[in-house]
């Protein structure tokens, strides 16, 4: 070849060093870039949190699908799962501690109707109707509540839990003060009522499914039998009352993501129930995948889609704590709740 070689060497080089000079560049922006790497545009994903009510089980399910499906990245959110430690869910969520959180009906409107309030709102109810209800041992005896009488409760230690159980010894005439009320915070049901408890309440996709699968007999007495105003939506998603207010977007987005994650529960129960296995290895994989396959029905049922709550149901819940004058003030009904932020379809 003719021509000027020592030139395009020099062009070469400089060629070279401009290349080296980028690939530099991008490897400190890389380093420099914080939690998450830049996706779709550039835009670093949004730190998200999510405190559980309780050790994760199938209620939760759908938050675990939509972080395995990658559903909270796609609406650019870095969503973190957590575990309760020291405080409840509605507390830290109230606080600040976390955006979002699992709550229950009974536990927000305990939250929302003291003299301090605790600046939360419902966003969305997981599942629709009260599967929740107090189990024992056969062989205690104990059918009916006023069969509590003389016998001992263990609970998690909430007061809006001792407000129903009052509620519904009052209303079948037991004497409530007979009742010893202990608290096993997270301990398990089969322990405990080999020890010193004698029934405790529970869900039916985990507790029944667990003893069924076990050979257990109980006794269960459905929650939302013993009163119309029972079937209240527990659990539910509960979101800091500031971000509400100062991010609306961020509500919308994550519940977009969350209701992708529920219903790919509903349609496809047992992979749904393996993405959970996979991120909590040490859950019962037999009873994780039954309890899920009994809640497909469960998320939505009678409901027009995901999440959807009735004004009815949290009035004549507030109506009946008021009445019986388990709550210090009367609920703000129409603040307590919003629907607003759910997926249209």
């Amino acid at each position: 070849m003719s021509g000027n070689t020592n030139g395009n060497k020099k062009s070469y080089g400089k060629y070279v060093a401009l290349i080296l000079c980028v690939v530099l560049i991008f490897a400190l922006t890389g380093c420099g870039g914080g939690s998450d790497s830049e996706q779709d545009g550039g835009d670093s994903l949004e730190e998200t949190s999510v405190i559980l009510d309780w050790t994760p089980n199938t209620n939760h399910t759908g938050l675990y699908v939509a972080k395995a499906k990658g559903y909270y990245k796609d609406e650019g959110l870095d969503v973190e799962i957590i575990e309760p430690a020291d405080g409840t869910a509605e507390t830290l969520v109230g606080v600040g501690k976390g955006d979002f959180g699992v709550s229950y009906q009974e536990n927000t409107t305990y939250a929302l109707t003291g003299d301090d309030p605790v600046p939360i709102k419902a966003i969305a109810t997981i599942i629709q109707h009260n599967t929740s209800g107090f189990a024992s041992l056969k062989s205690e005896g104990i059918t009916t509540v006023k069969d509590f009488e003389g016998k001992t409760y263990g609970g998690w230690g909430s007061p809006s839990e001792e407000a129903v159980i009052k509620l519904v010894m009052e209303k079948a005439g037991a004497d409530y003060s007979k009742l010893r009320n202990v608290t096993l915070g997270q301990d398990d049901f089969f322990a405990a009522v080999d020890g010193e408890i004698d029934f405790a309440w529970v869900y039916e996709a985990t507790t029944l499914i667990e003893a069924k699968n076990n050979g257990v007999e109980l006794n269960y007495i459905p929650v939302r039998e013993l009163d119309e105003a029972l079937d209240y939506y527990t659990p539910i998603l509960i979101a800091n009352a500031g971000l509400v207010q100062d991010d609306p977007d961020k509500v919308k987005r994550f519940l977009s993501a969350t209701a992708k994650g529920y219903q790919y529960a509903i349609e496809n129960p047992e992979e749904a129930a393996q993405i959970l296995l996979d991120a909590v290895p040490e859950l019962d994989k037999d009873i994780v995948i039954n309890g899920q396959i009994y809640l497909a029905d469960k998320y939505v049922e009678d409901a027009p889609r995901w999440g959807e709550m009735k004004e009815e149901i949290w009035q004549k819940y507030a109506d009946l704590m008021w009445e019986y004058k388990l709550i210090e003030n009367q609920l703000d009904v129409p603040n307590a709740f919003t629907n607003e932020f759910l997926p249209q379809e």
